[in-house]
């Protein structure tokens, strides 16, 4: 499947529980509803105070056409859509986003493992937007974080369902990919992944301390944008 993930920004003026309140009650009944939508996901930080933004808002869509025609393409940022309800929600995003602060990911997502059917709503969630190291192309990246480090995360303690997002147009791409790792208990996630407040963190056993230390083998992870939320299913006709 085809995936949308915009990483959220409230306008200046708004307090989080404010843009909350918009967002999920002003603008997920209309976003869930733009043509095309298969699976409509929100994702709310636990640690609003500490986190790199104010949520996520991620669509599925079975055609990239559609996908394109209703959000946009990498590289069209100021995209103009036709249809009704997907003009009705481009227009709402002024109401409570700071669009020009709100970084998105277009990608195919590959499901890793899958320990829970689909269903992960109130499951905690760590989204790693991927950047690579100098030197290396997004291929030698991609063929890197597929075959070497994947096999290590999919089996971190605690990780019940993996995926990640390759993007659909790597060169216009704001990220060169994304690694989801959902979890049943935060504290759980904390200690294999570290909190919102600790982007030093040292795990010191397991498959987490693999993982941890096989990241700087192709992450430049100075760069790499996080965040640790709780989901929340608004949609799945997938």
């Amino acid at each position: 499947m085809y995936k949308h993930v915009a990483l959220l920004v409230r306008k200046d003026g708004m307090s989080h529980d404010e843009f909350v309140d918009y967002w999920q009650n002003n603008h997920t009944p209309i976003a869930r509803d733009i043509e095309g939508v298969t699976r409509y996901q929100t994702v709310l930080p636990t640690d609003p105070e500490n986190a790199e933004f104010d949520g996520l808002a991620e669509l599925y869509f079975d055609n990239l056409d559609d996908l394109h025609e209703a959000l946009g393409s990498p590289g069209s940022r100021d995209y103009d859509p036709t249809k009704e309800v997907a003009a009705e929600a481009r227009d709402d995003v002024d109401n409570f986003l700071d669009v020009q602060e709100r970084p998105r990911v277009i990608g195919e997502e590959i499901i890793q493992k899958d320990e829970t059917d689909g269903d992960t709503t109130d499951l905690y969630k760590h989204s790693a937007f991927l950047v690579r190291q100098d030197g290396m192309s997004h291929e030698e990246f991609v063929d890197y974080w597929q075959n070497n480090h994947t096999p290590i995360a999919r089996e971190i303690e605690g990780v019940v369902r993996y995926a990640t997002v390759l993007p659909t147009d790597p060169e216009n791409a704001e990220f060169d990919g994304i690694a989801e790792l959902y979890f049943e208990d935060k504290d759980a996630l904390y200690d294999a992944l570290g909190s919102e407040g600790s982007r030093d963190y040292d795990p010191d056993r397991g498959k987490a301390k693999e993982a941890r230390e096989d990241v700087d083998n192709f992450l430049a992870l100075e760069k790499r944008p996080r965040f640790i939320g709780q989901e929340t299913v608004q949609k799945d006709e997938s």
